[in-house]
């Protein structure tokens, strides 16, 4: 399992932006920033300097190729920060034998310098537009073998709509709504996203609708499909599929119709059918032997899946009615397994209570881009931004059209075993959520703190509680300000962070020592965030060298020294993603001895999404609560002494 399945970045997303606006990570650290959304359109005319234009390519695409490359660090920088990212990890005894095994990679002639001048070469490569994509997407998604859900797949929670309480009208308005989206990407008008002004790659946008990912034996790979020829969407209920073109005589379907057809499906799919869909739950090599099965099987199979496999997303209408935080999550997460098709993009889920969600497959695409998605279509329904209320419907539409799948005792028999798997595997997780209603993002900013750094030091603090130490901690940062860029490591545990943890946890410790301490962490970790946001972490770099050993070529010392396994083996694998029209998002964890930790920074609230395999996730949702109010209780007194000084 890899950290780079969670490879989202704190973005908060304003439909109508296309610029990042940045504040202070800390007091007194002005050069370290993270990054949200601006409210603000760039105007149409603008190239920022560096850049040029290529509107042949659409709007969308059109600064892809004057993106700068992905860099390499020098093997002294990493050296440098792979030291400071263990120390904290590390007894004094491992430390010096880990500074070792890095000097004899580092230094001049030494066992890294042959692999670093290959890695140059590639990245210098003029038909290799990013030295680590082809070798990343395969080792962390294409190539991965375990099952998509629970180890790849991610899921949001949309709030309420209590206008359309009717799960019919729900699916209307969000089809109405991602229909919208997509004829942005399909014509290429979509504005790009910026950071601080410079344009952020675009490309997996390209997978986004009309894609699939197609199991095949050692790998899978992905399928695109072109949208002027696949119209259609495809939607779920009770395990049966149907065809649903969203185009009839050359005029897209309005919400009424929409919703007309939604209850057309409801009525038909009265019963229940044999749970296809779970195949993709399942292992990927199984799944991919199982598919082969399913096309031998009937010359229909080969037709709906290549009908499931173009279409421009799913709609999975649920046979379920989530209360809790924690029911929903689960719904949208992974469901029972069998109303779903896992290796679609984008599949939207709407239950018979009227909840919501989406549920995202991985391999082509981080979660910036399907946040952008996600965060679009809820905005423009809560705030009426479409036409939702045109009440014509057409009396020739089409019914929609049953995909039906003919299985023979051989595909049964794999129908059962996967979802016998399926259960077992998520039978083996727990899942917890943490609805914070303290403060957020306003009262932090009050405190002059980076959000998401400050966060990142509750999780920090709340693991300490649980366990009496700090162990190796991921948090995903977007380097898609480079050609073809998905994500780097931020290494969030340092000397800074675990000193502020010992720290706390003191009574002799003052508390202005404890602030300042946090603050120091504070600093350390964004820091280390903006280096990993230029290409300069060290993951993704030690990862590159050594894919480059030849045949025969001996392992260098430093990927046999304990400390490189170890300070990878993500004990806590985390990310930020925010948006007021969200009440959860998350994932797994990626080791069976760690937690995987969502969360999200709103304006007045804080929400962590919480998964394990049975280590305790309400202990540790509960000490996420407790370090949340004594971080809080830490640093008010200087904020209340700040008012009062300004009453003066």
């Amino acid at each position: 399992m890899f950290p780079a399945y969670f490879a989202f970045r704190s973005f908060k997303f304003s439909p109508r932006a296309s610029s990042l606006q940045t504040w202070p990570a800390a007091a007194g650290n002005k050069s370290s920033r993270v990054f949200v959304m601006a409210p603000s359109r760039r105007k149409a005319s603008s190239v920022p300097e560096g850049y040029k234009e290529d509107l042949s390519k659409g709007r969308m695409l059109r600064f892809e190729d004057s993106l700068p490359r992905l860099p390499v660090p020098s093997l002294e920088e990493t050296g440098r920060r792979y030291l400071k990212s263990v120390h904290p990890l590390l007894s004094p005894a491992e430390y010096e034998r880990t500074s070792h095994v890095v000097s004899k990679f580092v230094r001049p002639g030494g066992e890294g310098e042959p692999l670093q001048k290959r890695l140059l070469a590639r990245r210098d490569d003029p038909n290799i537009r990013n030295w680590i994509i082809e070798w990343w997407n395969h080792t962390s998604y294409l190539g991965y073998r375990d099952p998509v859900v629970p180890y790849v797949s991610y899921f949001y929670s949309y709030r309420d709509d209590r206008r359309r309480r009717n799960p019919a009208a729900r699916a209307a308005a969000i089809t109405t709504a991602a229909l919208d989206f997509k004829r942005q990407v399909d014509d290429g008008s979509l504005e790009p996203e910026y950071m601080r002004g410079q344009p952020l790659v675009m490309s997996s946008y390209v997978y986004m609708f009309n894609c699939c990912r197609i199991p095949a034996e050692g790998a899978d790979y992905p399928q695109k499909y072109p949208h002027q020829e696949n119209p259609h969407i495809v939607v779920l209920r009770k395990n049966q599929f149907f065809k649903l073109p969203v185009v009839v005589h050359g005029q897209q379907l309005t919400t009424a119709e929409l919703q007309k057809q939604f209850e057309r499906i409801y009525e038909r799919a009265d019963h229940g059918a044999a749970p296809v869909g779970v195949l993709t739950a399942t292992n990927r090599d199984f799944w991919a032997a199982t598919r082969d099965k399913l096309l031998a099987a009937s010359p229909a199979n080969a037709r709906a899946l290549r009908e499931i496999e173009s279409s421009g997303f799913l709609v999975c209408l649920d046979d379920a009615a989530p209360v809790t935080l924690e029911e929903r999550a689960h719904q949208y997460w992974h469901g029972d397994g069998c109303n779903r098709w896992f290796d679609k993009p984008l599949q939207f889920v709407i239950n018979d209570n009227g909840t919501a969600g989406f549920n995202g497959e991985h391999s082509m695409m981080d979660g910036t881009p399907t946040h952008r998605l996600n965060d679009y279509v809820n905005k423009v329904i809560f705030n009426n931004l479409l036409d939702f209320d045109n009440p014509s419907v057409r009396s020739d539409l089409p019914d929609p059209t049953p995909l039906t799948f003919q299985l023979n005792t051989e595909v049964e028999k794999a129908i059962i075993d996967a979802l016998r798997e399926h259960q077992s595997h998520m039978a083996a997780h727990e899942l917890r959520v943490q609805a914070f209603q303290g403060y957020g993002k306003g009262l932090i900013k009050k405190f002059k703190c980076s959000p998401d750094a400050y966060v990142q030091m509750l999780i920090q603090l709340a693991y300490f509680k649980m366990y009496g130490l700090n162990r190796p901690t991921y948090e995903s940062a977007a380097t898609r300000k480079f050609q073809e860029g998905r994500t780097e490591t931020t290494r969030s545990v340092s000397d800074e962070s675990v000193a502020f943890c010992h720290a706390h946890a003191d009574p002799a410790v003052s508390r202005e020592e404890v602030v300042q301490l946090f603050r120091a962490a504070l600093a350390a970790h964004t820091k280390y965030t903006l280096e990993a946001t230029e290409g300069r972490g060290v993951d993704r770099h030690l990862f590159g060298l050594k894919r480059l050993l030849r045949e025969g070529e001996k392992l260098p010392a430093l990927y046999e020294d304990l400390a490189y396994d170890y300070s990878k083996s993500w004990y806590l694998s985390t990310s930020q993603l925010s948006s007021e029209y969200f009440n959860g998002y998350g994932w797994s964890q990626v080791i069976d001895d760690g937690f995987g930790i969502a969360y999200m920074i709103n304006e007045e609230s804080l929400q962590f999404n919480i998964v394990c395999k049975r280590l305790g996730a309400e202990r540790m949702s509960f000490y996420l609560n407790e370090a949340a109010c004594e971080v809080r209780d830490l640093l008010m007194p200087d904020l209340l002494a700040q008012h009062e000084k300004a009453k003066l």
